[in-house]
């Protein structure tokens, strides 16, 4: 029987989240599935579905960590004992100690492997140091990869020019899958009374974790500037009480709400006139794509990732460093008729589905198959 390793640095918040259909596909194909990440399951017992062996590494996020030197060897040790034949890994730390790790089962053994960049941490306007770290450790690890996927155009361009893997290719992210996100049925008006949105306002929705990156700050002070605008955030993090010191010192109690953490993003797009996204980073973002896939005009940052998903057919982009170029593009948007923006996101969005990603996914794999 094949054997196929799935590598993060973490089970729940990534392999859990984003990569279950491909180790169901792997099943399916007769192979068997391993995969190797740390538990933050937060109990002893982890079960991942369509995984057949679960391997507990204590990966760090840092990379400084001297952790992930042990981490190393039990991969190391893992990959020559079990001889997968393909090792698919993600995440940065888990890309790096994967592919180092995997040196000598590729010469050995033939295994080959992939990494998934979710979005490099060097890009356009990046600090310099993030070149000087990340680009220098990914160029290194390039020539460990036999196959490097980027998931948005900027990432693929650089990668095509700079890094030296085997080769690289363009997938349209993770995956989305429509049926769940488009299938929502909603009561619109009892779910924004439950909001405290009066009839007639229009309401903005952001998703995302309170942090700097995310931007939320910039958002908030662009809804300032407009009239009978209600703005809904949903999500948890570190800065929470610094945007509601934000919200309470423009006077926007009532109209800008944090919702904290939310298991129906889902019937919030639905009631939603219009999807905001502020971040300053991304690879791809699945919040916008849900969004999307909601039928749900978007306005967001002119950042990478978000310039491969949104048009000025189904919304606007904005500088993310300006709060008045933010409220411009809101306006922009807001005197347009948003059901056809919708529309025209509702159709954009099928090359980003899942069903389509998995087929594209399982000829890489064959590829790779057939090279074995």
């Amino acid at each position: 029987m094949k054997k196929v390793l799935f590598v993060a640095t973490v089970a729940k918040a990534h392999i859990s989240v984003f990569h279950l259909p491909f180790l169901k596909m792997f099943q399916e194909m007769g192979w068997e599935t391993h995969v190797a990440a740390r538990n933050d399951f937060g109990t002893e017992d982890v079960k991942l579905p369509y995984c057949d062996v679960y391997h507990d590494l204590p990966f760090e996020r840092s990379p400084l960590k001297p952790a992930n030197v042990k981490v190393y060897r039990q991969l190391k040790e893992l990959v020559e004992r079990e001889g997968f034949d393909i090792v698919h890994c993600h995440t940065p730390v888990g890309g790096v100690i994967a592919r180092l790790a995997c040196r000598r089962a590729r010469k050995k053994q033939g295994t080959k492997v992939i990494y998934t960049a979710h979005g490099f941490h060097f890009y356009k306007g990046a600090p310099k140091a993030n070149w000087l770290i990340y680009y220098t450790i990914e160029r290194l690890c390039a020539r460990y990869t036999d196959t490097l996927i980027t998931i948005n155009g900027e990432d693929f361009d650089l990668a095509k020019r700079k890094l030296k893997a085997k080769r690289v290719v363009y997938v349209p992210g993770v995956g989305i899958d429509l049926a769940k996100f488009g299938g929502y049925t909603v009561d619109k008006a009892a779910k924004r009374a439950e909001l405290g949105v009066p009839a007639g306002a229009t309401l903005l929705l952001s998703v995302g974790e309170l942090n700097e990156n995310k931007n939320h700050e910039t958002a908030i002070r662009a809804v300032a500037g407009l009239d009978n605008v209600y703005y809904m955030i949903a999500g948890r993090g570190h800065l929470s009480e610094h945007l509601q010191g934000v919200i309470d010192t423009l006077g926007l109690a009532e109209r800008v709400k944090l919702l904290g953490y939310r298991n129906d993003v889902g019937e919030l797009c639905c009631a939603a006139d219009v999807f905001l996204f502020p971040s300053f980073r991304e690879g791809l973002s699945l919040s916008v794509m849900e969004a999307m896939a909601c039928g749900l005009p978007i306005v967001c940052s002119r950042i990478r990732g978000n310039t491969d998903l949104v048009d000025e057919q189904g919304g606007a982009l904005f500088d993310p460093r300006m709060a008045a170029d933010c409220r411009a593009a809101l306006e922009r948007v807001l005197s347009q008729d948003l059901a056809a923006l919708g529309a025209h996101n509702l159709e954009k969005i099928k090359t980003f589905s899942l069903d389509h990603v998995i087929g594209i996914m399982r000829e890489l794999y064959c590829a790779a198959e057939d090279r074995l």
